[in-house]
């Protein structure tokens, strides 16, 4: 199916997991950038950033179990909290055994999962690129938009996402607000949340989103969040939409707090999809930053 998708003409790789398939595309040679997407999107939300950087650049991939093509496991099957998904990725890289320190680009859930692996493995970070995404607790006193909060919270939830898809294909039309997705894009972003069965994922991300102390994961937030300095000498690049409707100002403002040295790039037409609504504009700023800012001090 890969191939046959606008824009993503890589070669499938895959990784056992537990007995289950995590897929990852491994593009150029080179410093690794490793790349990790959110809800409800997959690996092809990076596509033209991997096109912009693998000629000069090793540039990976993933796709969370549930999520793109990676298997689908249900929920006996699987747990689908945030610590597994820190683990799984925490396994993906011990088995990649990258043999130079890794730059991390991270979108939406990415973000928490993402940086929660950097905090443990400080020394085999390089740089971090930050997309709309968090790895704290909600800044905005537990508050989330309507729309999250009617699939998180009420019994439509699974009914609205794994019946009609509802918040992947509602993510191809909100998330982008300056520049419209074509109905060949949008329909490769849904591609794989084909059935009731494969929407799983998608519902789980936001189902376990931990808002309160007794909440599962809420703990594992809070931890990850202290420990966030830990990378404060690492290069940091933020691009941030700013017509995103719940990773926002108060989030990006957090980032800023932690991190006040962070090369900011603000783009304030655009959506939460941010490497799809300002491709033209921020792969490029990306590469720059890549290419011209040094080095932090790591090892493999």
């Amino acid at each position: 199916m890969a191939k046959s998708l606008p824009d993503y003409p890589f070669q499938s790789h895959f990784f056992e997991i537990a007995g289950f398939q995590y897929h990852y595309i491994d593009e150029g040679e080179g410093d690794p950038v490793l790349m990790v997407h959110g809800n409800p999107s997959w690996s092809y939300y990076y596509r033209h950033l991997v096109h912009q950087l693998k000629g000069t650049y090793r540039t990976v991939a993933v796709d969370h179990l549930g999520c793109g093509l990676s298997d689908k496991p249900n929920a006996k099957e699987y747990s689908f909290t945030l610590a597994q998904r820190v683990a799984d990725l925490e396994a993906f890289v011990n088995h990649m055994n990258f043999d130079k320190p890794i730059t991390l680009v991270l979108h939406d859930w990415g973000g928490m999962i993402g940086m929660a692996l950097a905090t443990r493995i400080p020394d085999k970070i390089n740089k971090i690129v930050l997309l709309n995404t968090g790895a704290f607790r909600n800044p905005k006193q537990m508050k989330l938009p309507w729309q999250i909060a009617l699939v998180r919270n009420t019994p439509l939830g699974p009914f609205l996402v794994q019946g009609f898809n509802a918040f992947a294909l509602g993510a191809t039309y909100t998330c982008v607000t300056k520049n419209p997705m074509s109905a060949e894009v949008r329909k490769a972003y849904v591609s794989p949340y084909n059935n009731w069965k494969n929407r799983l994922a998608t519902l789980k991300f936001v189902q376990n989103i931990p808002l309160q102390p007794h909440e599962p994961d809420y703990q594992f937030i809070v931890d990850v969040e202290a420990k966030l300095p830990l990378l404060k000498d690492k290069p940091i690049m933020i691009g941030w939409g700013e017509k995103d409707f719940v990773f926002d100002g108060p989030f990006l403002q957090k980032w800023q707090e932690i991190y006040p040295h962070a090369q900011v790039h603000r783009f304030p037409e655009h959506g939460h999809y941010i490497l799809e609504d300002a491709a033209s504009d921020i792969n490029p700023i990306i590469h720059r930053f890549l290419d011209q800012t040094p080095a932090a001090e790591a090892a493999c």
